[in-house]
Formats: C-alpha cells, sequence, structure tokens
C-alpha cells in the first residue's frame, strides 16, 4: 500500500520538548497545542514520504490506562488513534509502562499486513530496534524523527539511528509551532498565583470564636463574603504539596472535621449554627434538628433530573470534543448546563445566597463530573484538594456570570 503512518511515542516527543524549551523533561512545563501539532505531523510526514497518510497513532501512558484530557480530546481528531499503556509511580517519578510493546506490536502488526509502504517513528527507545528491523523486512521504509536536543547532542538510541532508512530532526522552529514553555513568575519556578475566585474564598476571615484554629465558622457571624472584592493572593511557595498545604490553611476538609470528632472531644467543639466554610454541608458538621440537608437546599433540583435523554447525548459529545478537563473549566461547564436547564429563576437565587458552599447533592454530581476528566488524585480516589477549590470557584464564577449585578448588589 502506498500510503504512511505515523507512530508517536508521546512521552518520548513531548518530555524532549519541555527540555528543549523549558529546560527540564517535565510535560508540566509546556502547553501543547495538540491539533496544531497532529496537523504537523502530518504535513511533515505527507511531504517527507510523499505518500499519503492511513493513519497517526499516539501513544502514551495514564494512570490506570484512564484517558487524561488530552487524550480526549486527541482520540476524537481525524486519522488518530490513541493507544495507552499504564503510568506508574516510582521513587517520586512517573514511567511509563507497556506502551514500547505496543508500539513494537503495532509496528510489526502494520508492516507484516502491508498496511503502508513507509512508516515514521517519533521515538527515542532502543527497545523498537527489533521492531524497526521486522518492519525493513517486510518491505516497508522506516523514517526516524528525532526532537532537537536541548544540548545539541542525541536523544536516541544509536542502534535505532543507525538501522533507520531516514532520519530527520523536529528542531526548534518547527516544535514551537505547537508547543510553547509556560510562562513562570520567578527564577525559582513556582506554579502560577491561584484565580482570583478561588484566593477569594481562602482569604475570607474567620471569627476569632471559631474552634480549631478557625476550621469551622459562624454562618451568622460571618457573612456571605463578596466574589467580587479583590482579595490578596494565597501564599505559594516551595513544593507542589507545600504550596497545596498553604492554600488549604483555614480551609476545612473530612479529616480536618473526622480530628475534631476524635475520642475525647468535647461537644462544645460544635456549634450548633456551624457551617463548612467551603465543602459541602452533609453529614461533616452538626444541625439543628438531627442533621441532614437543610430543606433550602433540599429543594434544589440535580442536573441529572434537569436532563433529557437528548440532552445527556449532546452533553457526552461536548464532554469528549471540546471540554478539555481544566478543573476550573469543569465547575463553569456543570454550572452553566444547570442553570440553563433550571426553569425557576427564584431557585437560582436561592443558590446564590449559599455561597461558598455548594449544596451537598450539587456538589456530589459536580464532583462525579469532574472525575470523567481523569481529575481524581490516584491515592485513595480522591480528588486533589486543590482542584476541588478550582472546580467549585469555576462553578460559582459561572453563577455570578448569570446572575450579574444582583450580586454585585449583595455583596455591598
Amino acid at each position: 500500500m502506498d500510503r504512511c503512518i505515523v507512530l508517536v511515542d508521546a512521552g518520548y516527543l513531548l518530555g524532549a520538548a519541555a527540555s528543549l524549551l523549558a529546560g527540564e523533561p517535565s510535560r508540566s512545563r509546556i502547553h501543547v497545542d495538540h491539533a496544531a501539532l497532529i496537523q504537523g505531523l502530518r504535513e511533515r510526514a505527507e511531504s517527507e514520504t510523499e505518500r499519503p497518510l492511513l493513519r497517526i497513532y499516539w501513544f502514551d501512558g495514564a494512570p490506570d490506562r484512564v484517558p487524561q484530557p488530552e487524550h480526549r480530546r486527541l482520540r476524537v481528531m481525524p486519522r488518530v488513534t490513541v493507544r495507552l499503556g499504564a503510568l506508574t509511580r516510582s521513587d517520586g517519578r512517573w514511567a511509563q509502562k507497556g506502551v514500547d510493546a505496543a508500539m513494537h506490536a503495532e509496528l510489526t502488526e502494520l508492516a507484516r499486513n502491508r498496511a503502508c509502504s513507509d512508516v515514521v517513528l517519533v521515538t527515542g527507545d532502543g527497545d523498537l530496534l527489533p521492531g524497526m528491523m521486522a518492519a525493513k523486512e517486510h518491505g516497508v521504509a522506516v523514517h526516524l524523527w528525532a526532537v532537537q536536543a536541548a544540548d545539541g547532542d542525541y536523544n536516541q538510541s544509536e542502534d535505532l539511528v543507525a538501522e533507520a532508512d531516514e532520519r530527520r530532526v523536529l528542531d526548534r522552529t518547527w516544535i514551537t509551532k505547537a508547543v510553547r514553555a509556560k510562562e513562570l513568575s520567578g527564577p525559582c519556578a513556582p506554579p502560577p498565583a491561584p484565580r482570583p475566585e478561588i484566593a477569594a474564598i481562602l482569604s475570607a476571615p474567620l471569627p476569632e470564636s471559631a474552634p480549631a484554629a478557625g476550621l469551622l465558622a459562624d454562618r451568622d457571624a460571618d457573612p456571605t463574603p463578596d466574589r467580587h472584592a479583590p482579595a490578596e493572593p494565597v501564599a505559594r511557595a516551595g513544593s507542589d504539596h507545600e504550596d497545596r498545604s498553604a492554600a488549604a490553611k483555614g480551609v476545612p476538609t473530612p479529616k480536618d472535621l473526622a480530628a475534631l470528632r476524635a475520642p475525647g472531644t468535647q461537644p462544645a467543639q460544635h456549634p450548633a449554627n456551624a457551617t463548612l466554610r467551603w465543602s459541602s454541608d452533609k453529614g461533616w458538621v452538626e444541625r439543628p434538628g438531627g442533621g441532614g440537608e437543610p430543606p433550602e437546599s433540599a429543594s434544589l433540583p440535580t442536573l441529572a433530573q434537569l436532563t433529557t435523554a437528548e440532552q445527556r447525548w449532546a452533553d457526552r459529545e461536548e464532554d469528549i470534543t471540546t471540554v478539555g478537563g481544566d478543573p476550573y473549566e469543569v465547575g463553569q461547564v456543570f454550572a452553566r448546563r444547570w442553570m440553563g436547564r433550571l426553569g425557576d429563576h427564584t431557585q437560582l437565587q436561592k443558590l446564590s445566597t449559599m455561597y461558598p458552599r455548594v449544596p451537598h447533592r450539587i456538589d456530589g454530581e459536580l464532583l462525579r463530573y469532574a472525575a470523567r476528566f481523569g481529575l481524581l488524585a490516584h491515592k485513595d480516589d480522591q480528588i486533589d484538594e486543590h482542584d476541588r477549590y478550582a472546580i467549585r470557584a469555576g462553578f460559582w464564577r459561572e453563577v455570578d456570570v448569570r446572575t450579574g449585578a444582583e450580586h454585585a448588589a449583595a455583596g455591598d
């Protein structure tokens, strides 16, 4: 068949691109325009091989082989097939498992079935050498592409380079058409500052009498904070773990509240009218009348109750094709759908008065929706704490956009 196929080792391509543009192989240091990258690979492959493209195979690792947001975007693109191996963490570092074996199997199968005349390999791993040799024996021309090395040296197996029929280098000029380094604010490369909406909630004052250094707040003593007022940014320094701990200071978590309920805890530490400052409310604090969900939030419908079968199909299509999976964006999308299907405007006003608490049923639904996008931390299957803040901040920001002047007046 006079066609070409491209096999991409995403770990190699994006890791080498990060080293070239950001100085270290961490993919979190770069922003990738996947549509532009795929188009660039297709055009270059067709130009180099003088053959039309059959397909691009994108090989990558993912925790538990669950597609991440970038994989969701890639797998719906024309002529792109995503193959996922496992991504495991060992000694503080992530490592791909099964990706090389999958590439080897695909390469040999394509060559054996004469599915193409030319195959382009974007990889540097010498484990693919047997597969490359087998493809050549079946009459397939093998083109090996390298990413320009940051230090000017080879970043591919020398045996792989020696066995290839053709070799090309994807230089900085080509790479930067689709990949750019993320802008960092300091020489120590700290993560970017949090969004003001998150900082506003985290920095809202707590009453001095709140128990456990301000873990709980009295709703009557602490009125609803102004979502539109500027807030001091949360300090962000040191490691990612330290950063999240700092961001979470003063915000109760289930673990914090469990500690307050430990044996020997005095009942006085649970004020009858105490509410959580951020998390959903059911079952985490004592309430008059035996606890449970308050009537004002129990009357609010969930998104599932407002969604028809046709809308559910359209939602999934949008999730797959357009929603990237950023936590803040996920919260916005969920809120936009919920408000758009809400017939009674007074219910939206009722929700607005509950800020910053998301009612339990809606909050649980929101977090389950976010989990579809790979936002689960892989320890205890919980969403990362800072991601939860971002998800809910996106939710409230979209509510603000809809209610507009009414929220501004309420904050005065």
